[in-house]
């Protein structure tokens, strides 16, 4: 259950947190981010939570 939920809360940190920007200025020129590692943390994480209630009721 710990893991799920550390994987969980890493998954949406770095989702939220922005990778790479380049601005001049006041002015943001660029901002890419590439959710892709976000989700498959978030989705690990799911996984890793749903497992550990199954276990729970099996034991």
């Amino acid at each position: 259950m710990i893991v799920g939920v550390v994987l969980l809360g890493y998954g949406i940190y770095t989702m939220i947190m922005p990778e790479t920007q380049i601005s001049i200025g006041d002015l943001d020129l660029i901002e890419a981010q590439d959710n892709t590692n976000a989700y498959i943390t978030i989705g690990l994480g799911l996984v890793a939570l749903l497992f550990s209630f199954v276990g729970a009721k099996k034991a």
